[in-house]
């Protein structure tokens, strides 16, 4: 029997759909939500839940081993605290000083997280490992494929997206008719969204591209693509969605196709690897 499963979640539908899934198969699931950033509304309502805020470090490490958990998984999105909001724990704040994780970038941050979990002696397993159907497939998800004039632009982003990736900075990029609009830092992709809505060109709307960086531990925090991102690009006046195949999320695949459709938008899985273009 695989050990007990517990879901560190943060917010969005990930989290979730993650745990919903693994008990329906029979695993059996807590949840363990981050104040502040988890959903309760997002959260199934049968399963053992408790919360903690994100600094409560030694007190979510005892909660795992009273509950008996084997195996941790790191799911949804969770915005960075500043010190004054993460209010450090004495087990935090010598995790910090030992590693200086506020240094960090997202990714490093978050490989200090699963080194810690796995050093007090829990598996860190990831989303794709329990749900590998929800990795996104390559080509066009929905009735419509990104057109020829956009391609470059997807190529574009790819390549700024890993340059970024490389540093730790973000896994984003918005680009359009070649200029890049926007790079996605600490305001996350529905921000970079946003922004990049209200600096568009006129003509062929702008590319959302999405890549795993190239250092990026697959066990933590893969790009994402739901049907949220698919209603704010519409709302923005985005061409399009672009996202690499086998190292991205799609949550909800039918109905992220069904959307895009809806809103005459494309959504495309890039091939792993694919060709950067300057």
């Amino acid at each position: 029997m695989a050990p007990r499963l517990a879901i560190l979640a943060g917010g969005g539908d990930l989290p979730g759909r993650l745990a919903e899934t693994c008990h329906s198969a029979g695993r059996d699931v807590v949840l363990v939500a981050l104040e502040g950033q988890a959903e309760p509304d997002r959260l199934p309502s049968g399963l053992p839940t408790a919360w903690f805020r994100m600094g409560a470090v030694g007190a979510i490490l005892d909660h795992l081993r009273t509950a008996g958990v084997g195996d941790i998984a790191l799911a949804g999105r969770v915005r960075r605290p500043s010190l004054g909001e993460l209010r450090p724990d004495w087990k935090a704040a010598q995790i910090l000083a030992r590693v200086g994780a506020l240094a960090l970038g997202d990714d490093g941050l978050l490989r200090a997280v699963a080194c810690v979990l796995e050093a007090e002696g829990f598996r860190v397993v990831g989303v794709p490992d329990l749900m590998a159907d929800l990795l996104m497939p390559e080509g066009p998800v929905g009735g419509l494929d990104a057109p020829a004039e956009c391609r470059d632009d997807i190529g574009r982003g790819v390549a700024v997206a890993r340059a970024l990736g490389r540093l730790d900075v973000g896994q984003a990029v918005v680009v359009q008719q070649g200029i890049v609009l926007g790079v996605e830092a600490i305001e996350g992709t529905d921000a970079l969204i946003d922004r990049c809505g209200d600096l568009k060109r006129e003509g062929r709307g702008p590319v959302l591209v999405k890549v795993r960086k190239p250092q990026q531990d697959r066990r933590l925090d893969l790009p994402t693509i739901g049907t949220e991102t698919v209603a704010r690009a519409a709302r923005a006046g985005f061409a399009g969605i672009a996202a690499e195949a086998g190292s991205a999320i799609l949550l909800g695949r039918d109905q992220v196709a069904r959307a895009a459709d809806a809103a005459g938008l494309f959504v495309v899985g890039t091939p792993a690897g694919a060709e950067e273009h300057p």
